[in-house]
């Protein structure tokens, strides 16, 4: 088990939020795949949920005010020590503001951009609320993974924002793993030439999507159909552990995963 303890380097992912149309249906079924628990934030936030394993928060979860969207997904926030500065250095590579640099209570400062492939993703500077504080265990998220169809400038952008290192993977695969700058820490990778919009309706086909670590992965799907999910692609074994894709009961896509190993933390 990784158990985080405070605030992570700049460009690692320490948050996951989603919004949904129904927030009872969605903690009944993530918390029947997931394992989690939920607090709710009370009024003053909006009803925001923390979704939490072991007491200890992995997500969070909000209703959607009706009208406001029609599409849903994970949104992936990264660790930063300066929101207001990164969020400039992104628009100056060539992003796009979507929600500009806010104080989330005592809780942090955020903000939510959109990469020049159209892949949205959020910044979140901890101050009470440094992110997710467990990772790489079951119910909690254990990789990260932007479907792009022009890998190269998906991860120039990045390597500009975040320092990234890049690492293309050998193979036939249009891969490319994002190492942490500093310590060489993996925190991330880019799948090129995908021509599937993952969220569908508006969704760009650029999206950050999200593989959740589980027990099982058979037992993991068999919840998902029996929750109302749908899925994408059925388990398989990889060199990094058995995996399917997955999609909840409004559609949004994201991954199961039992690790082979525990990922990096």
């Amino acid at each position: 088990m990784t158990h985080v303890t405070g605030n992570v380097p700049d460009g690692t992912p320490n948050w996951l939020d989603i919004g949904v149309p129904d927030l009872d249906r969605a903690r009944t079924f993530y918390g029947t795949l997931m394992g989690w628990q939920f607090q709710d934030a009370g009024p003053e936030a909006g009803h925001y949920n923390m979704c939490n394993l072991r007491g200890e928060p992995v997500a969070g979860m909000m209703q959607n005010p009706e009208g406001e969207a029609d599409v849903y997904w994970w949104s992936v926030y990264f660790a930063a020590d300066d929101c207001d500065g990164l969020a400039k250095r992104a628009t100056d590579a060539g992003g796009e503001v979507v929600v500009p640099s806010m104080d989330v209570m005592d809780l942090g400062r955020m903000a939510v951009l959109r990469d020049p492939q159209g892949a949205h993703f959020g910044l979140w500077q901890g101050r009470s609320h440094p992110g997710s504080r467990i990772v790489n265990v079951p119910g909690s998220y254990a990789w990260n993974e932007l479907v792009t169809r022009d890998s190269a400038a998906a991860g120039e952008f990045y390597k500009a924002v975040f320092g990234y290192e890049l690492e293309p993977m050998e193979g036939d695969m249009d891969y490319t793993v994002l190492h942490r700058a500093g310590d060489g820490r993996y925190v991330g990778g880019i799948l090129g030439g995908s021509q599937i919009a993952l969220g569908g309706g508006d969704r760009p086909a650029s999206s950050w999507t999200t593989y959740f670590a589980v027990d099982d992965a058979d037992e993991a799907v068999r919840r998902v159909r029996a929750g109302g999910g749908t899925i994408d692609s059925e388990p398989q074994d990889t060199p990094y552990g058995r995996a399917a894709g997955v999609r909840d009961p409004f559609g949004v896509p994201f991954h199961v995963i039992k690790p082979a190993q525990e990922p990096q933390s």
